[in-house]
């Protein structure tokens, strides 16, 4: 950036150049390939939480609580956050002329004594419906990031209705709106304007981190609100939701047509029959990263090398869980297909098979949400017009549901419902972020490739258009990792506790992309809490370097493996794909 020299310039122009200056300043600079460079925030220091009220008050905004949290009142991680203030309220208060109903967003933002100088906001899973402290956290990868302990003005919220409305609150038009898109919008510029009034100066950097639910709210942030946020953290990024809801009741369907126990999803897939096809992904693609170690790296290569029907022996005679009949490797192969309407097309992407199958965090996802969870936001929230409340049997629509009517119901308008779900619930144009790029903020996105609910496959055909949007290449500002064996957010045999926060600041405010994460197993010892999905054989310290797509972590030959600094990351190798 040319430096101004003030003594050349009319005195009467002084004062504009000193005002451009700091605007520059502010911003950063341009690097060679032309994205912005923003400068680091600088902190402040709150004195006080008892003159709060007096200073805060926003328009369309209820304080109900301002308090003060002493050191240790809250833990992350077994560590101690320091001494905050913590205000409690809610926006936009109201009662809906369509269902009677009270509505308000509701919020808690946590201000640090030492503050930073930069803003959190912490996304929520689920289908959102409850404050949860906004203590930073990100919503999977461990217990390794919080903004709180890191000295971030943290928001958390409900996202515009409360647990007790869920998920009927879809009846409400206005609220699924809040709920897809605008509670972002309408908390942002208020949390900012309750942090320049706290601090006597607003957030120098803003960040927008979560996990599924959590992780489509920042997709969604990345393209509707480019303008508030420097940097985004999306997590197993459910941002087609409406489809990935319908492919999971596809699944309840199918795993109904091979269950020995119809009332219970579960036995058309056992849990030794999950494990079974772990172990026999494992056993066929381990190595095609050139280290044996339990883990899948090379996702990629792996489905072109693994076969359900020839890999994983077929019973001759009763279910034991060392075999799948027929029609379960029919049933499973569809599932992992992906559904397709009648004519054929393609409702949610594929699923990989991966080392992961057999966790912990499977069973809920595949044989319970799609049943009590999918039904309701499919008949509520996303399709339109919503189904009747009364009489409503959540298990009844799934095994029932007509696959291309819900497609088409998704995808629907009508009358006071004037967006369609995949309109309120996805990232408009999502290839297209050339606004966040532009500005100089970044993203990172990671997904476990064992992923039951919300597919990897999805997330890489998004970052694989992504990419070619912007000549090939996006690693200039979004890098996207995915996580061996990992399920829905954490879990599974995976290395998958990590810290995306701290990579994304450096490389937001001062220039260091993130060429690879380190990523932990969670043994014994871990003060964060031990993941019991970890194989006997695995170092319970282990670490892998997660590495940005399309590269691989491949074994460098050079010692213990399990250690990540044995580890380079690589691009794909075509002799890998050979089976």
């Amino acid at each position: 950036m040319r430096s101004i020299s003030f003594r050349k310039l009319p005195a009467r122009h002084q004062l504009v150049a000193v005002i451009v200056a700091a605007g520059l300043a502010a911003c950063g600079s341009s690097s060679d390939d032309g994205v912005q460079q923003l400068l680091p925030a600088t902190g402040a220091t709150l004195a006080s939480c008892s003159d709060l009220a007096a200073r805060i008050a926003q328009p369309n905004t209820v304080f109900s609580a301002i308090t003060t949290a002493a050191a240790g009142t809250l833990t992350v991680g077994g560590v101690a956050v320091p001494e905050h203030c913590v205000i409690d309220g809610r926006m936009a208060d109201r009662v809906s002329a369509v269902d009677g109903q009270s509505y308000a967003i509701g919020f808690q933002i946590r201000l640090p004594k030492t503050w930073n100088g930069r803003f959190f906001y912490q996304a929520n899973g689920g289908i959102d419906g409850v404050i949860v402290p906004a203590s930073g956290g990100s919503g999977g990868g461990g217990p390794l990031t919080s903004g709180l302990l890191q000295g971030f003005a943290v928001i958390s919220s409900d996202a515009g209705h409360s647990n007790a409305q869920n998920p009927v609150f879809g009846i409400d038009p206005q609220a699924r709106l809040d709920y897809g898109y605008q509670a972002v919008g309408k908390l942002t510029p208020m949390a900012k304007a309750v942090i320049q009034a706290a601090y006597g100066k607003g957030p120098d950097r803003s960040y927008l981190v979560g996990c599924s639910n959590g992780g489509r709210h920042a997709l969604v942030a990345a393209a509707r609100y480019a303008d508030q946020y420097d940097g985004i953290v999306a997590g197993a990024p459910g941002f087609n939701l409406p489809k990935a809801a319908i492919a999971n009741i596809y699944g309840a369907q199918r795993y109904a047509e091979v269950a020995s126990n119809p009332a219970d999803l579960s036995t058309g897939w056992t849990a030794a029959e999950r494990t079974l096809v772990s172990r026999a992904v494992v056993a066929r693609c381990d190595a095609l990263d050139g280290a044996t170690d339990g883990l899948v790296q090379d996702t990629t290569a792996c489905q072109a090398t693994f076969k359900l029907e020839a890999d994983v022996p077929t019973c001759a005679g009763a279910r034991d869980g060392t075999c799948l009949t027929a029609a379960q490797k029919s049933a499973i192969a569809a599932i992992f297909a992906g559904p397709k309407t009648k004519s054929g097309a393609p409702v949610y992407a594929t699923f990989p098979f991966d080392g992961g199958h057999g966790g912990a965090g499977i069973p809920f996802w595949e044989f319970t949400a799609s049943l009590v969870l999918d039904s309701g936001a499919v008949g509520f929230i996303f399709g339109s017009p919503p189904v009747a409340a009364a009489g409503f049997n959540g298990p009844a629509f799934s095994l029932g549901a007509d696959i291309d009517a819900q497609v088409a119901r998704i995808n629907a308008t009508s009358g006071i419902y004037t967006e369609s779900g995949m309109s309120f619930m996805t990232p408009p144009n999502p290839s297209n972020l050339s606004a966040l790029k532009a500005r100089g903020a970044k993203l990172m996105v990671y997904h476990g490739v064992s992923d039951p609910i919300f597919s990897v496959d999805d997330t890489t055909a998004w970052y694989q258009s992504l990419m070619a949007a912007n000549g090939g290449d996006a690693s200039n500002f979004a890098r996207f990792f995915r996580v061996p064996s990992m399920g829905h957010c954490s879990g599974g045999p995976a290395v998958e506790q990590f810290d995306m926060l701290t990579p994304l600041v450096a490389w937001v405010e001062r220039a260091q992309a993130p060429d690879r994460v380190i990523a932990s197993a969670r043994g014994a010892g871990n003060a964060g809490g031990v993941n019991t999905e970890l194989p006997s054989g695995w170092a319970a310290n282990r670490t892998r370097p997660l590495c940005p797509f399309p590269t691989v972590a491949r074994d460098n030959g050079t010692g213990d493996l399990e250690k990540s600094e044995n580890f380079n990351s690589k691009g794909p190798d075509p002799a890998d794909t050979k089976p």
